[in-house]
């Protein structure tokens, strides 16, 4: 062999893995780690054990068809064959499929599912609304040939005839059943609805996939009115189980728990009517009791003798009060004149009607002695019948 080229030597090397049959296709444990999925849809990563390690890729045409989310640190089986990458010389496993091991891949993908809605918050037990105590209108979502809804509508009319029940029949298995059902759901929800049932009968595994899936699970925990998950049996237990306000293993419990029994509502209608009435007449007499009592009381007071006492009492003081009041503008008046007497006797017009006078300074004070007059000064001298203006000429002291 004379020189060849890096690519040359990749290129042999990948005919030769392809032309050996036993590494075209074959099935490889090992545990996923590194694992990448970018846009192209491509899934890379490698394949390990306990001392060797492996690159993997699963093209993306291959990798839509998985039912699982693969993850780092999963235990898998691939069918695979051996591939080189000639650009850098390196061979890998151009992976076909992947299966869990130990676990189904559909019952992963279930496992996986639950976590994430889990972790989303639909399952949270607080949030579960409480079923209406006497609906008008249950809405009816499942097969509409299915015995399933037969017995739906025969236990409701039998256990309540005066609710209303409309059906929304869908798929409940099958590829297109989980949207079929998403749709019915959140339609049903506008149709004045007070109640929903959604469920079906029993089945295997896989006829209840439509009931796991992520489409229905939000319609129902999204749904304006309560729902009633009846899906299955007993031994069964969906995601649409674990999402609805109410969950039931069989549509005649689902029947027993949206509608309540005509006949005991009737008589927990006549009980409330006789514990009312029995109330009523109860409180009735302890009233009419306490009424005797008040017009007992009533009677010994006598109000009519009393308010007679009053009204003498009042008078009296009404009297008492008059009498003061004279006594006291008596005094008052005898006072009165007796400073009108002493006004009378010192009125100064008296001592100039006997021809004395009062004699004042110019600004209009008492001129009591000669001596505090001045010459020239202007004085007013007050008579009994008027006043005369002077001008003192002379002093003379006596």
């Amino acid at each position: 062999m004379g020189i060849i080229t890096v690519s040359q030597l990749n290129r042999y090397l990948a005919s030769r893995l392809k032309g050996d049959t036993h590494l075209r296709n074959f099935l490889i444990r090992g545990e996923i780690s590194n694992f990448s999925r970018p846009k192209s849809g491509h899934l890379y990563f490698k394949l390990k054990d306990e001392k060797s390690v492996i690159c993997a890729v699963m093209y993306r045409n291959m990798a839509s068809l998985l039912r699982f989310q693969p993850e780092n640190g999963m235990k898998v089986i691939l069918s695979a064959g051996i591939g080189v990458y000639e650009a850098n010389g390196e061979y890998q496993l151009n992976v076909t499929d992947i299966q869990p091991e130990g676990i189904g891949a559909q019952a992963l993908a279930l496992e996986q599912r639950k976590k994430k809605l889990e972790a989303a918050g639909l399952f949270d037990a607080s949030a579960r609304r409480p079923l209406p105590k006497l609906p008008r209108t249950v809405g009816v979502i499942t097969s509409g040939t299915g015995d399933a809804v037969q017995d739906i509508i025969r236990n409701i009319g039998r256990r309540c005839p005066i609710v209303r029940i409309l059906v929304f029949p869908v798929l409940v298995q099958g590829a297109d059943a989980p949207e079929a059902i998403a749709r019915a759901v959140r339609f049903a929800g506008t149709q004045n609805c007070d109640v929903l049932i959604v469920g079906r009968g029993g089945g295997s595994s896989e006829n209840l996939d439509a009931f796991n899936s992520e489409c229905v699970a939000y319609a129902v925990h999204e749904s304006p009115v309560p729902v009633i998950s009846a899906v299955g049996h007993e031994r069964d237990f969906t995601i649409t189980d674990a999402v609805a306000d109410f969950r039931v293993s069989t549509p005649t419990g689902a029947a027993e728990a949206a509608v309540p029994e005509l006949a005991l509502l009737h008589e927990r209608i006549a009980a409330a009517e006789h514990s009312i009435r029995f109330a009523y007449e109860t409180r009735l007499r302890k009233e009419l009791h306490r009424l005797e009592q008040v017009k007992g009381r009533l009677m010994c007071q006598r109000p009519d003798i009393r308010i007679r006492v009053q009204q003498e009492r009042l008078r009296r003081m009404t009297d008492r009060l008059e009498q003061t009041m004279q006594r006291q503008l008596s005094a008052r008046a005898s006072k009165l004149h007796t400073l009108q007497e002493k006004l009378h006797t010192l009125d100064p017009l008296l001592v100039l009607r006997r021809g004395y006078a009062a004699v004042y300074h110019e600004n209009g004070e008492v001129l009591p002695a000669a001596a505090e007059a001045h010459p020239g000064e202007q004085i007013r001298v007050q008579l009994r019948d008027g006043s005369l203006l002077a001008k003192v000429e002379e002093i003379h002291g006596i």
